[in-house]
């Protein structure tokens, strides 16, 4: 976590030539964060390195949530050729740790998160490419491309694409939101250490697609422990607000099992590819929210071929299962 080696001179030249560097935090990308400290003030340094990354999306996105009245953060500075953001600073107190610490604030503070995501549904998506079939499906796809090889399992991929394709094809029909794609408590800030504003982070790849799945990305989150109760509690609040029915609850479990077939695969690839094995670690957890959304009547396809090719004792951390 050293800053970059272009980081003083970005700094002095956006007026911050006084400010002392600290280590933030990484993240499953290339991304870096640190926090930039002067007297008085202090901001977030985004390190987006090119090629790897690109910032112009991220900058995009934080201009178009804050136009209409959500909480990303201010643009104070960037240099795209080396990938550098100065960035508001939020602050610490992020929901994850707000909530393990104060357990009686998890409801108002998940109540808050919904209730964010139902304004941003009010809105027309912002211009970004779509969450489409294609795109589902190349997600979908890297669980048989990266999880089933790590365990020792061999599994006819065209039959699990014909599954998702059979789900997919009953999925309905809704006007297009934003979708930030990474909702969840360790992306959402409490600025001031109030839920009535929560800032935004990590929104760099939103999509325009349906309002279901970032109510999954908030209510089956891969790294911390959602209880059912809570997750039922949460969506009920989303479908008195916003008069959901049956139809979005069925998107809403296609998505949740989407989702965490992608992040079970993404996770897999981060221990082999990347050699973050924390990440396999979280894939238990991940299972058991898949395993709960396969039990929905829209999932019937693929729970069979689940059924049919991942054997029980085959689910869970794949760095455990790879040497088992």
């Amino acid at each position: 976590m050293n800053p970059p080696a272009e980081a003083s001179d970005f700094l002095a030249r956006s007026g911050w030539g006084d400010a002392a560097i600290q280590p933030l935090a990484g993240d499953a990308s290339f991304r870096r964060y640190f926090r930039v400290v002067a007297p008085g003030r202090s901001a977030v340094l985004m390190d987006a390195p090119p090629p790897q990354e690109d910032p112009r999306p991220f900058i995009a996105i934080a201009e178009w949530l804050s136009l209409r009245g959500f909480a990303a953060p201010q643009i104070l500075a960037r240099d795209l050729d080396h990938g550098l953001v100065l960035l508001q600073d939020f602050g610490d107190a992020r929901m994850r740790e707000t909530v393990d610490a104060a357990p009686e604030s998890e409801l108002r503070l998940y109540e808050a998160a919904v209730d964010l995501l139902v304004r941003l549904a009010e809105h027309e998506a912002a211009p970004v490419r779509p969450y489409d079939r294609q795109e589902y499906q190349r997600e979908a796809g890297l669980f048989t491309e990266w999880y089933c090889p790590a365990v020792g399992l061999t599994v006819d991929g065209t039959s699990y694409r014909a599954a998702w394709d059979a789900v997919l094809d009953r999925l309905p029909a809704t006007p297009a939101v934003t979708v930030l794609r990474d909702y969840h408590a360790e992306n959402i800030m409490l600025i001031g250490g109030q839920a009535e504003t929560l800032g935004l982070l990590d929104f760099q790849d939103a999509l325009a697609g349906h309002p279901a799945y970032d109510l999954v990305s908030l209510l089956q989150d891969a790294r911390r422990d959602v209880p059912a109760e809570l997750e039922a509690a949460v969506l009920g609040r989303y479908s008195r607000r916003t008069g959901a029915g049956d139809d979005f609850l069925n998107a809403y479990h296609v998505l949740g099992a989407q989702r965490n077939a992608k992040i079970i695969g993404i996770f897999t690839r981060l221990w082999k590819r990347d050699s973050k094995p924390r990440y396999a670690a979280l894939c238990p957890r991940v299972w058991r929210y898949l395993e709960r959304d396969l039990a929905h009547p829209a999932l019937v396809p693929v729970k069979t071929w689940f059924d049919a090719n991942i054997p029980a004792d085959r689910r869970g951390d794949p760095l455990i299962l790879a040497n088992g």
